[in-house]
């Protein structure tokens, strides 16, 4: 599975607006709303907030991976906030988050939705991959970077 094949330009924010993990992921969420993505914004950030109850998705090394399961999606989608001063995500080392990919996906895609986390898991987790993302302006750079290594 291709992260390219849920995440477009049109669902990465740079730089957030928000400044704390609910806003984020109702901005994410938004973003994914106005481009056809979610049917039912507050649905979908319910199911994430859900989640989000059984333990932070704030992985650590400055990367949160907020996700859920909801009827809101048709298929699953995924939206990529970067926030260039960082942003208290109840991470689970105390760091703040610059990385915010929110992944969402329909109840009956069980499959494809784990697959999915531990993808941008795996990408997140190298160092250079991170330090190239966190330098770029735009997120046509920053899809041209993913591109890149969804290559691999």
């Amino acid at each position: 599975m291709k992260i390219t094949s849920f995440l477009d330009n049109k669902s990465i924010v740079i730089p957030l607006k928000s400044k704390d993990k609910k806003s984020i992921i109702r901005e994410l969420i938004e973003v994914l709303a106005q481009n056809q993505k979610v049917k039912d914004k507050e649905e979908a950030f319910k199911s994430v907030m859900e989640r989000e109850k059984l333990g932070s998705t704030g992985v650590g090394s400055n990367i949160a991976i907020p996700h859920g399961r909801t009827f809101a999606v048709e298929r699953l989608v995924g939206a990529l906030g970067i926030s260039p001063q960082g942003v208290d995500f109840e991470s689970l080392d105390g760091d703040p988050v610059y990385f915010i990919f929110l992944i969402l996906s329909p109840l009956e895609a069980t499959g494809d939705y784990l697959r999915a986390i531990s993808r941008v898991s795996r990408f997140f987790k190298d160092r250079f991959f991170r330090e190239a993302l966190r330098n770029v302006s735009s997120s046509e750079e920053a899809m041209k970077i993913i591109k890149q290594e969804d290559n691999f």
